[in-house]
């Protein structure tokens, strides 16, 4: 059975449901998909528990169920629509209480005790759902959550009179529960992102050549299906026919087109640029690329376990220990020494509202907030306080390369004119001759060609009959000489290059770089040659040597050859991985995981997987969507340094926490032991926790102080 759950918003929700759906009788084979919001269980055909149980139980505690008819992992068109966070629920109960709280506090201005009444009311409104919560949660299994703890907390500040505190607590635990909903249904939104970069349809040829659209979703190995200039491949498969380049980066990542011929592979969600294909289907849609690469980030965001809110960890030991120590003070002294019933349940309550967590509630997110707050203002955007705090303890850092280390474009690196027998060019005469032929195409090393003569100010020639050989060479007519650009090996079977050239191309190459030469095709001269590259960002190396002195380790992951790759990383000194496939990253990333915790640094779809796996995932700002969606923080100023940034925020953001919660646990502690010796009251017991409040928020805020990482 197949079910659709709501309002999971951490991985705390998927453990509570578990431990419920494990006390039935007759439930086994329990699996829960945080990221696809889906359930999936077994039930007995006769066993005492059926369909309606589970609903029933789910609804208890707390969560929307409604059954899946359509099982799949990609299919977005099933997935219910995404309410905006003001209209749902926990929206809605935010917005009642924010009223009823600004209601109160007017009225308290005017008519102190009036104004109680209406902050009683917002206690008892906001309390209802966590305390139906608490209770279903302790009949299935979970009596010590943190629901309880604020429930106890609100309602006994209620009882004893302080019910502006009582619904203060309320209201900020209400905001945390729907700022974790809206990040949860965000990093959702990636997942569905994905999948809109398979095409809905393609060209399905039949035997006798006949062409007719049918949708990619019904395609089946052994199809044979057209691929037009333009389009989208709907399917992982081989080319029988056919020769173009195309723009794989939705898969690798790199920006530069392939050249593919017959017998090549090609990935689902790349862009044919030029030439027309025919496409044998290897796999069908739910094997392509896209899908396991969907796959792979919904099972890494499904077991990556985000860190447990603070309070939630320390109610397992605190819930119980302060109810039971209240109920001792209450209760003993009156039966064992003779003491005023009266007096003790006053110093009970009393030490009830020492209890009440509100420093501790805000002793993390106050201290959070501070570092949310400071890293927008630098252009560092951190999905939550759990990612914050994780950022700080990594070790590693795997950056992909185009896009993230690299500009993601290729540019002009050298440009070199060949000594001819009889003219003598300029190296600007031979850039201006490459610019004229390559003016006409639209391929991303024409256009930064183009690009780099016009910055020089050069005039291009005027060129006439253009035309390309597909995987091979740019032809066109200049000043009535027929020229070309193609590859060196290309050039070197049509045009005579020298010992010399060679060497000097072969140096080119060995630093990474793509060469086009250019050639006269009648005299068969090699006139020039063009270098380019997707040359490093120009902080990328004081980044890595940012991290390298805070004992961070710095690796790059690069779908990209060996001899570039090299070439790269030798010049920021750093380590590195060549020719990865999304699922290589994946591979890497989860080795290093078994030795400390890694971040993952990249920009493209391809990266999403890796984002998704590592400890935390930090996406380039100029990237595609999913691998923002699917990252936990953001870099919108694209800049490598800002990696060192945010390291360096999250040590400073954590060591405030601590220093908070140890003065938040010290501070009422003393004034617990003074409130059950009877030297304090309740007029102390509400001035230490206002106080804590006051002073713990106070040191939150000089996170806003933070100036970055140490050059």
């Amino acid at each position: 059975m197949q079910y659709h759950i709501e309002g999971m918003d951490c991985a705390s929700c998927i453990g509570k449901i578990e431990t419920a759906l494990a006390r039935m009788p007759g439930v086994s084979d329990v699996q829960l998909n945080f990221a696809t919001q889906s359930l999936t269980l077994s039930l007995l055909a006769d066993g005492a528990t059926q369909a309606d149980d589970v609903e029933k139980t789910i609804k208890r505690l707390g969560f929307g169920i409604s059954a899946r008819t359509t099982p799949s992992n990609n299919d977005t068109n099933n997935q219910p629509t995404v309410q905006p966070w003001w209209q749902t629920r926990k929206g809605k109960q935010v917005a009642g209480l924010g009223m009823l709280m600004a209601a109160a506090y007017v009225l308290a201005l005017f008519f102190p005790a009036q104004g109680t009444w209406v902050f009683a009311a917002a206690v008892i409104v906001g309390v209802f759902p966590f305390a139906r919560k608490a209770i279903a949660l302790a009949m299935s299994g979970s009596p010590f959550s943190i629901e309880t703890l604020m429930s106890v907390a609100a309602l006994g500040a209620l009882f004893i009179g302080e019910a502006e505190e009582a619904a203060a607590v309320v209201f900020l635990f209400s905001i945390g529960e729907l700022l974790e909903s809206v990040a949860a249904d965000r990093a959702r939104a990636g997942i569905r992102a994905l999948a809109s970069l398979v095409p809905k349809t393609a060209v399905l040829l039949d035997a006798q050549g006949g062409q007719r659209e049918v949708a990619a979703a019904s395609l089946r190995v052994n199809d044979h299906v057209l691929v037009r200039p333009g389009d989208r491949v709907p399917a992982d498969g081989v080319i029988t026919n056919g020769s173009s380049s195309l723009d794989e980066s939705p898969v690798t990542g790199e920006s530069i087109p392939s050249a593919k011929t017959t017998g090549d592979t090609v990935f689902a969600g790349s862009i044919n640029v030029d030439g027309v294909l025919e496409v044998r289907v290897e796999k069908t849609a739910a094997d392509n690329t896209i899908a396991r690469i969907i796959q792979l980030v919904e099972q890494a965001q499904a077991s990556k376990a985000p860190t447990a809110r603070f309070i939630e960890r320390f109610s397992r030991y605190y819930t119980p220990t302060v109810m039971a120590l209240a109920a001792l003070i209450v209760i003993l002294p009156p039966l064992l020494m003779d003491g005023e019933w009266a007096t003790w349940l006053y110093r009970g309550l009393a030490l009830l509202l020492i209890a009440c967590p509100c420093a501790l509630v805000l002793s993390t997110p106050a201290a959070i907030a501070s570092g949310l707050a400071v890293g927008t203002r630098r252009g560092l955007l951190i999905k939550g306080g759990s990612a914050l705090e994780t950022i700080g303890q990594v070790k590693t850092i795997a950056f992909d390369k185009t896009g993230t280390l690299t500009e993601g474009k290729p540019r002009v690196t050298d440009v070199a004119a060949f000594a001819q027998p009889f003219t003598k060019q300029s190296d600007d005469e031979v850039l201006a001759l490459f610019a004229s032929v390559e003016s006409g195409s639209n391929h991303p090393l024409a256009k930064a060609i183009v690009g780099h003569a016009e910055a020089a100010n050069l005039l291009i020639p005027a060129a006439s009959n253009a035309y390309a050989t597909v995987g091979k060479a740019v032809h066109a007519t200049v000043a009535g000489r027929v020229l070309a650009i193609g590859s060196p090996v290309y050039a070197g079977q049509v045009a005579i290059l020298s010992s010399a050239q060679q060497t000097q191309i072969e140096a080119l190459q060995h630093d990474g770089k793509t060469v086009s030469v250019l050639f006269d095709e009648q005299s068969h001269e090699a006139l020039g040659l063009v270098a380019l590259r997707d040359e490093p960002r120009a902080d990328a190396q004081a980044a890595v040597a940012q991290l390298k002195a805070m004992g961070v380790r710095s690796v790059m992951l690069t779908g990209d050859n060996h001899r570039t790759a090299q070439a790269i990383a030798g010049h920021l000194g750093m380590e590195w991985e060549a020719e990865l496939l999304p699922e290589d990253k994946l591979r890497l990333i989860n080795e290093m995981k078994l030795n400390a915790k890694v971040a993952m640094v990249g920009d493209g779809i391809n990266d999403a997987p890796a984002l998704a796996t590592a400890d935390v995932g930090i996406a380039m700002g100029g990237g595609t969507d999913v691998a923002i969606e699917t990252a936990d923080a953001a870099l919108l100023k694209n800049s490598v340094t800002d990696v060192a940034h945010l390291v360096a925020l999250s040590r400073a953001t954590m060591a405030n926490i601590h220093q908070n919660v140890i003065f938040a646990l010290g501070l009422k502690g003393v004034f617990l032991i003074t409130t059950v010796l009877g030297i304090t009251g309740l007029w102390f017991a509400v001035l230490a926790d206002t106080g804590a409040t006051a002073l713990v928020t106070l040191n939150a805020l000089r996170l806003l102080r933070f100036k970055g990482a140490v050059s």
